[in-house]
C-alpha cells in the first residue's frame, strides 16, 4: 500500500482456500504475528480527510443506488454460510446459490399457506353471517331508540343512518377522480418497488457467485492478518453478520413463541376462542414480521386482531391490548438486551443505529442498520489491531 510502512515480519500469503468470500473451507494456517501498518503523518493530515470527504460525496451522489447495493450485500452475507455449507457436499457454487434461494422462497410460500387458512376461514364465516349481523345491529338500534324515547330523549338513529349513507355515497361519487389519481400513484410506487426488489435479488446473486473475487479484493485493500481465520477480515465480517442473524432469529423466536402462547391462553380462557386453534400460525407470522423493524410488530398483530374482530369486537380489543403490551416489552427489554449481547455493543448504540437508519432511509434503513453496525464494529476492531498512526511528536525531544 503506497504511503504506508510495515514491520519486517510479514504474514504468510493466504492459501487458495482462504481466498473465498468467507474463508469457509480449508485448514487454517499457523498463527503468525501480523504486521502493523504505520500510517504516515502526511496521510493522516491530507489523504484521510480527503478520502472521508470523497466517500461522503460519493454516498450522497449515489443515494438510492448505494442503498440497493448495501441491501444486496447484506443479503449475500446472510445467505453465504448456507451456500458454503452446500459447497462442502461437492455442490458447485452456482447450484448452491440456486438451491438456497429456492429454499428461501419455498419457506415463504409455506408460511403464507399456513396463515391463509385461518384468515380465509374467518372471512368466509364473516361474509356468511353478515346479513344476520346487520339484522341484529338494526334490531339493537331500534330497541335503543325506543328505550331513549321512553326516557324522554327523542332521537331517530334509523333516519340519520340513512341520511349518512346517502351523504357518504354522494361524497364518494364526487371524489371518484381523486381515488383514481391515488390508485395510479400507488400503482407506480408498487411497480418501482417491484423493480428495486428484482434488482436487489439479481445483485445479491452476483455477489454470492463472485464471492471469492470480492474476498481477494478486500484482502488487498485491508492490512494483512496473521494468516488464520481468526484474523482474516472477510471471515470476521461474516462472523459479525452471522451474530446479527443469530440474534435476530433468537429475538423473533422469543416474540413469536410469546405471542403464540399468549393467544393460546386467550383461547383456552374463552377471551379469544380462535386463539387456541390458530396459535401456531399466528406465532409463526409474528416471528416472521419481527424481522422487520418498527412496522413488523404492527403487521404481526394485524391478522389476530382481524380474526378476533370478525368473531367478537370485545375479543379484538383484548387481543390489541395483548400485542400493545408485547410491543412495550419488546422495545424496552428484549430487543436492546439481545442485540446488545450478540453484536457486542451497548444497547444505547443499538437503539441509536436503528433510529438513524429509520431517519435516513426509512424502514429499509432500519432493517439494514444493525448488520451494517456489526460490520463497522468489526472493521474498527480489525483496523485498530493492524494500524499504527505515526506520532506527531518526536519521542526523543517531545517536539513536532
Amino acid at each position: 500500500m503506497s504511503g504506508f510502512s510495515e514491520s519486517p515480519r510479514q504474514a504468510a500469503p493466504p492459501t487458495e482456500q482462504e481466498l473465498e468470500f468467507t474463508d469457509s473451507t480449508g485448514a487454517e494456517q499457523p498463527a503468525q504475528e501480523a504486521p502493523r501498518v504505520v500510517v504516515p503523518r502526511w496521510v493522516q493530515l491530507v489523504l484521510l480527510p480527503l478520502a472521508l470527504l470523497a466517500l461522503w460525496a460519493l454516498a450522497k451522489a449515489a443515494g438510492k443506488v448505494l442503498l440497493l447495493f448495501v441491501v444486496a450485500g447484506v443479503i449475500a452475507l446472510i445467505l453465504n454460510p448456507l451456500v458454503a455449507l452446500l459447497q462442502r457436499s461437492r455442490l458447485p457454487r452456482g447450484l448452491a446459490v440456486l438451491a438456497v434461494y429456492l429454499a428461501f422462497f419455498l419457506a415463504l410460500a409455506g408460511i403464507a399457506f399456513l396463515l391463509a387458512n385461518p384468515i380465509s376461514n374467518q372471512v368466509k364465516s364473516f361474509t356468511h353471517n353478515l346479513p344476520s349481523l346487520v339484522k341484529e345491529a338494526n334490531g339493537t338500534i331500534v330497541t335503543l331508540e325506543g328505550d331513549l324515547h321512553r326516557l324522554g330523549v327523542h332521537v331517530k338513529f334509523s333516519e340519520q343512518g340513512k341520511t349518512a349513507l346517502q351523504t357518504l355515497q354522494g361524497k364518494l361519487s364526487k371524489s371518484a377522480g381523486k381515488f383514481v389519481t391515488f390508485g395510479g400513484a400507488l400503482l407506480t410506487e408498487a411497480v418501482s418497488a417491484g423493480f428495486n426488489l428484482v434488482l436487489v435479488f439479481v445483485l445479491s446473486v452476483y455477489m454470492l457467485l463472485y464471492g471469492s473475487h470480492i474476498g481477494r479484493l478486500v484482502r488487498r485493500v485491508m492490512p494483512k492478518g496473521d494468516g488464520t481465520r481468526a484474523d482474516d477480515y472477510p471471515a470476521l465480517v461474516q462472523q459479525a453478520v452471522a451474530r446479527y442473524v443469530g440474534g435476530q432469529l433468537l429475538f423473533s423466536l422469543i416474540m413469536g413463541t410469546t405471542a403464540g402462547v399468549a393467544l393460546y391462553i386467550f383461547g383456552v380462557l374463552g377471551i379469544f376462542p380462535d386463539g387456541s386453534t390458530y396459535a401456531v400460525g399466528f406465532g409463526v407470522w409474528v416471528a416472521l414480521m419481527e424481522l422487520i423493524p418498527y412496522i413488523g410488530p404492527f403487521l404481526g398483530a394485524l391478522p389476530p386482531i382481524l380474526v378476533a374482530l370478525f368473531t367478537n369486537p370485545i375479543s379484538a380489543l383484548w387481543v390489541a391490548l395483548l400485542f400493545l403490551g408485547l410491543q412495550q416489552l419488546e422495545g424496552h427489554v428484549v430487543a436492546p438486551q439481545i442485540f446488545g449481547h450478540t453484536l457486542r455493543l451497548n444497547p444505547l448504540v443499538v437503539i441509536f443505529a436503528l433510529l438513524l437508519g429509520l431517519h435516513v432511509y426509512g424502514v429499509l434503513g432500519a432493517l439494514i442498520a444493525l448488520p451494517i453496525l456489526s460490520v463497522l464494529r468489526e472493521t474498527a476492531v480489525y483496523l485498530g489491531r493492524h494500524l499504527e498512526f505515526e506520532p506527531w511528536s518526536n519521542p526523543r525531544d517531545g517536539v513536532l
